[in-house]
């Protein structure tokens, strides 16, 4: 009689494409991706104000929603300064034989108007309420999803994006979660208004500041210069490799937000596996405790992701905004940031929920080092104790595993500031088992998609360590993960 061990392992010796078959699925990725791909998606004249750093006001805008079902309706509001009329292309993003997306829409041309600069609100948020430039009624069949708007001003031929995700509500084997709480967190459109500014401090950690969704994206702020990053968040920074790699290989995935998280707690039980990807820091105690009522159900998480489930976050759906107002851990425990020990530390922590969370001095990088190399995770990788994958954690990483019964740690190393100079952080890669076979990885770095692939345009992050880009070793425990998610983890129906 086979046991549910050796059952497990069976399936983990298949292909994900045969266990699909298997089970009668079609592939609506794989067919999605066979359509013609374009790499017109991409922004070729991008333009920025210095006068504020991170603004394109030529042409700038956002939709009226972070993610829409196929058959619903989305609005985009649009500014451009001075007037002019303007065009919009919407494209999903995808592999389309390494293209990297597929053109669905084209809506034509637009008179432009120069939408007024809104005000600064309580606590310093910004809330445009433009009026509607256009919008489209996304086709009932729309495969879920990641999908950017570009925007051009015939004027002049400056772009910009906005973007949005559709989602469905099919079952499937993983949920991309996008992190665009966090994209948000960062946005410091018009000029220094993002979670992080105060009026005070270029970098501040604490309380009463609020940042909405009723606004555009402002070029990437932070660690290095990303054109493509104007309008779309830190989509393309750290989570568009993984979606591209997964799509590659006709991985059966759908797409949702962080505020899907927050508000759909049943629906996180339509994945076999969710996924957390990139720089995923701030969740509402709403998301903990529906993430953590999947994994008592049986869902697998993967967190692809660093400094992940950090920052706690109060929602306002009035102003589709939010704050923060505390922190997923400990006092102390991260060294404590400027003003961060001004805010409420208490259970449940992080690391309860993820394996293993930031810890101080949070910043820094590392190799992934291989700590057990006859763990199942390692599995075809050729890896011995002690190997590295160069420069893979970054720039902010997990540590400070938490006392989870059945908690594996499979890689660890110190952390240092640059090549040779330790910072006193350990990072660790952990997995811990869930209570229907299925499990919980923590890769523990924002630069995990790195070492997957290196899509159209894609720029490498370079700051305390060097990530060195698709690894085979790091793909193959990608693999491992996915395939025992999915594995062990129960079909719903």
């Amino acid at each position: 009689m086979h046991t549910r061990r050796q059952t497990i392992q069976t399936l983990a010796s298949l292909s994900l494409a045969t266990l699909a078959r298997a089970e009668g699925k079609g592939n609506i990725v794989a067919e999605e991706n066979a359509k013609p791909g374009t790499r017109e998606w991409m922004l070729t004249k991008t333009r920025i104000d210095p006068a504020t750093k991170y603004r394109c006001p030529w042409v700038e805008g956002y939709a009226s929603a972070t993610s829409v079902r196929a058959g619903e309706t989305i609005r985009f509001h649009v500014s451009t300064r001075p007037s002019s009329r303007w065009t919009l292309r919407i494209f999903r993003m995808g592999f389309y034989g390494g293209d990297g997306g597929r053109l669905v829409a084209d809506l034509g041309a637009f008179d432009g108007v120069e939408q007024p600069e809104p005000p600064v609100g309580d606590k310093r948020v910004r809330d445009c309420a433009w009026t509607v430039g256009a919008e489209w009624k996304v086709p009932a069949d729309a495969v879920s999803g990641v999908y950017v708007g570009k925007l051009t001003a015939e004027a002049d031929g400056t772009q910009s994006y906005l973007i949005f995700i559709v989602r469905d509500d099919r079952k499937c084997d993983f949920l991309f979660q996008c992190s665009d709480h966090t994209w948000q967190a960062y946005n410091r459109w018009p000029s220094q208004f993002s979670l992080y500014d105060d009026g005070a401090n270029e970098w501040y950690w604490g309380g009463g500041v609020q940042v909405g969704f009723r606004r555009p994206y402002g070029k990437y702020c932070q660690i290095f210069d990303a054109p493509l990053s104007t309008g779309s968040g830190e989509w393309f920074l750290w989570e568009f490799p993984f979606a591209f790699w997964l799509e590659q290989h006709g991985y059966d995935v759908s797409y949702i937000s962080n505020d899907d998280t927050h508000r759909d707690a049943a629906g996180l039980l339509r994945g076999r596996g969710l996924l957390s990807v990139g720089h995923d820091e701030y969740w509402s105690i709403e998301m903990f405790r529906n993430v953590q009522a999947a994994i008592a159900s049986g869902v697998s998480v993967g967190f692809f992701s660093g400094n992940a489930v950090c920052g706690r976050i109060l929602i306002d759906d009035k102003l589709r905004a939010f704050e923060r107002v505390g922190v997923f851990g400990p006092a102390g425990g991260t060294h404590e940031f400027q003003a961060m020990s001004t805010l409420a530390h208490e259970r449940p922590y992080a690391n309860e929920l993820i394996g293993a969370h930031s810890t101080g001095p949070v910043t820094g990088g590392a190799d992934w080092v291989c700590a057990k190399p006859e763990h199942w995770l390692y599995e075809g990788t050729g890896m011995k104790a002690g190997d590295g994958i160069a420069g893979l954690i970054g720039w902010e990483w997990h540590g400070d595993p938490a006392a989870i019964p059945g908690l594996e740690i499979v890689a660890t190393a110190p952390t240092q500031s640059s090549p040779g100079n330790p910072n006193g952080g350990t990072h660790t890669g952990t997995v811990y088992p869930g209570p229907h076979g299925n499990i919980v990885f923590n890769a523990g770095t924002c630069w995990w998609a790195d070492s997957l692939s290196a899509p159209p345009d894609y720029v490498r992050p370079k700051v305390y360590t060097e990530p060195k880009g698709p690894d085979a070793r790091a793909q193959r425990i990608t693999e491992n993960v996915l395939r025992r998610m999915v594995a062990g983890t129960p079909v719903r129906r």
